[in-house]
């Protein structure tokens, strides 16, 4: 190889390059990419990526003075619901910089938030054509929910003010309703929230449940974007129980809500959505006997004009008809009877009021000396409070 007499030097050769890159694209340029890494430090520093098939390709550095980031990051939050973070796809206009000390990155000048909603609203379309063409957007529907389902696993925190109201509105209900309600952990946003609540959903349900809750109390564009997942929306359409969700939202159903047998806005309609499949069971009961009480009555007068001769077999007839439809009816009371506060008593328990004759549902509001009236399956007794003890018995 012929090396020359001369050369050129570094520093010339990268003012060469920043030349050129100032040409190439003066007045900015609109930049698609994913932020790998963000620091706020009055100005926000972010490490940009772009990757194919899980491998990166490109990588750059991009810096938003503060004096734009306090405006951008809020119409950001505004339209998005969440603020820049690392882990999102971003379209972003900078200025194309160059350093001859320190390289090439990027002067950011604005972010399109609606290129970020944008993107999340072409992958939910994707996985819901996804889901349709594999059969599962309603396989759900086509499970059958029992009458009165009273046994339900819940899906959700415990700590979580979406299941504190749900199981309030439930177990509160005027008509005295009683629900079995079995509370099963799992996380509820961020990336490992479509695999806990799958995990949950498949130790739920070989358990005898009536119905399957999974709850939230609404949340941000981002901490809902979990009940877009695949994955998620797979598991709940396989599950073999019906599945509820109350993810507490007031935009377009999320892909679980599409996939789930039914959906309701909030955890709160849920439980209202169940007492009332208790008082239309009722009210179907009642029905039942005016129809078994006029059918029977019809039949018995159309037995009396028939000829003397029938009217030992048309009163057999009547008989066992009364006997099967008032079988029928007596399976039917006992389901509603099942969910009686009554039945508490049936199995041991006791109900304790206090003078008023309002129920105690705590010791914090009893004192020594105060009489309280228990009442048991086969009476009641009057008693008197020696000592109150905190805690765990």
């Amino acid at each position: 190889m012929n090396v020359p007499s001369g050369g050129m030097e570094l520093l010339e050769l990268l003012s060469g390059v920043k030349a050129c890159l100032r040409e190439a694209f003066s007045g900015g340029v609109w930049v698609r990419a994913e932020i790998a890494q963000l620091s706020d430090r009055g100005h926000c520093y972010m490490d940009l990526i772009q990757t194919r098939d899980g491998v990166q390709m490109a990588r750059c550095r991009a810096l938003v003075w503060a004096s734009r980031y306090a405006s951008i990051s809020a119409e950001y939050r505004a339209a998005c619901g969440e603020g820049l973070k690392a882990g999102i796809e971003v379209m972003l206009h900078a200025e194309v910089n160059f350093s001859e000390l320190y390289g090439l990155s990027l002067i950011v000048d604005g972010i399109s938030p609606e290129y970020t909603l944008g993107e999340a609203e072409r992958i939910r379309r994707e996985t819901v054509e996804r889901l349709r063409s594999e059969g599962l957007l309603e396989a759900q529907k086509r499970l059958q929910l029992p009458d009165l389902p009273y046994r339900l696993a819940v899906i959700s925190s415990g700590a979580a003010a979406g299941f504190g109201d749900f199981r309030r509105q439930l177990t509160e209900n005027v008509y005295g309703y009683v629900f079995d309600i079995v509370l099963v952990e799992a996380a509820l946003q961020g990336p490992e929230a479509p695999g806990s609540i799958s995990s949950a959903l498949s130790s739920c349900a070989g358990d005898g449940f009536d119905a399957i809750l999974i709850l939230r109390g609404g949340g941000s564009v981002s901490d809902l974007a979990c009940f877009d997942d695949y994955g998620l929306a797979v598991s709940i359409a396989r599950c073999p129980v019906p599945v509820f969700t109350a993810i507490g939202h007031d935009r377009d159903h999320h892909v679980a809500d599409m996939v789930a047998f039914s959906s309701v806005k909030t955890p709160t309609a849920l439980a209202d959505k169940f007492v009332e499949m208790f008082v239309a069971g009722e009210s179907k009961a009642c029905a039942f006997a005016t129809r078994i009480s006029k059918s029977a009555a019809a039949r018995i007068a159309a037995a009396a004009v028939a000829v003397d001769s029938r009217k030992d077999s048309i009163r057999k007839a009547v008989a066992i008809r009364i006997a099967l439809e008032a079988a029928g009816l007596d399976a039917l009371e006992a389901r509603i009877a099942a969910a009686s506060p009554l039945q508490l008593l049936d199995r041991g328990y006791a109900l304790v009021c206090d003078g008023r004759g309002v129920v105690v549902k705590g010791v914090s509001s009893l004192k020594k000396g105060d009489r309280v009236s228990v009442r048991m399956k086969d009476g009641s007794a009057e008693v008197e409070i020696k000592e109150v003890k905190y805690g765990e018995v």
